[in-house]
């Protein structure tokens, strides 16, 4: 629970007392509880998500307000690594460039583009008429937990860091594959029974299977990373979360179409 607490605190706006300092161990036991955090985000999220369906202020409406919502209690963290992402690789610079470009507070052109795309896809996917109702709450719930396994899977033993210092240097190298596995397979249990109880069989096999092949996206978009930049940064986590939230929504919404 502590690990939980401060993972909210450090990647959330949410008001929780500070737990525990920043130590190696400390930091991995952080990044295991990082999904559940992103639960409680996508909880926040449905909620504001249901009130909407319930009015029945339509699907679309719906999806916006809880993906604002989750915007709003992150703090937008993980669109802006997405964004200054998108500005880095755009750039076309060797990597050491890129880099820099990727530190600094502005955003380009590719970067809101990108920020633009992501939220239309997640909110269009999560209102397509397969999705719609309650699967739509469900799937939101589930999203960012789904896309911070991204994150988890990331740090694991023997992938580099791009740099020597800064957020995302904190969480290189830092899980085993064991404990990523263990925290996937718990993921994606609770996906199932959130599909489940808003849509029966067809959403608790959808969901998950939804979420396995976002992961194996995010991880070719994490392999293209390493190759562009020679490692991974704190912003390049924040895009592969956004990646892996983006495919979940779009495939979840196509493997649950395909399943109805």
């Amino acid at each position: 629970m502590r690990s939980l607490v401060t993972a909210l605190g450090m990647f959330t706006l949410l008001p929780v007392p500070p737990t525990m300092e920043v130590t190696p161990e400390v930091n991995g036991k952080v990044i295991v509880a990082l999904p559940w955090s992103g639960l409680v985000c996508g909880l926040i999220g449905a909620a504001a998500a249901a009130l909407v369906v319930v009015c029945d202020a339509g699907d679309l409406m719906a999806a916006m307000v809880g993906l604002a919502a989750i915007t709003g209690v992150t703090g937008a963290m993980h669109l802006d690594g997405v964004a200054d992402t998108a500005d880095g690789l755009a750039s076309r610079k060797p990597p050491e460039e890129a880099l820099a470009i990727m530190r600094h507070s502005d955003i380009g052109p590719m970067g809101v583009a990108t920020v633009v795309l992501v939220l239309l896809l997640q909110a269009t996917a999560l209102a397509s008429e397969s999705l719609g109702g309650l699967p739509l709450v469900a799937t939101l719930a589930c999203l960012p937990m789904v896309g911070r396994i991204a994150a988890v899977h990331a740090t694991v033993e023997g992938i580099p860091g791009a740099r020597a210092k800064g957020f995302g240097a904190l969480f290189t190298g830092i899980t085993s594959r064991t404990t990523a596995a263990l925290d996937s397979l718990a993921v994606l249990l609770v996906t199932a029974g959130a599909g489940f109880l808003a849509g029966g069989s067809g959403l608790a096999v959808g969901l998950p299977l939804g979420a396995v092949i976002a992961w194996l996206v995010a991880g070719r978009w994490q392999k293209h990373l390493l190759r562009r930049l020679g490692g991974l940064t704190g912003d390049t986590f924040g895009s592969l979360i956004e990646v892996a939230q983006t495919s979940f929504a779009i495939l979840a919404a196509l493997v649950c179409g395909l399943l109805a």
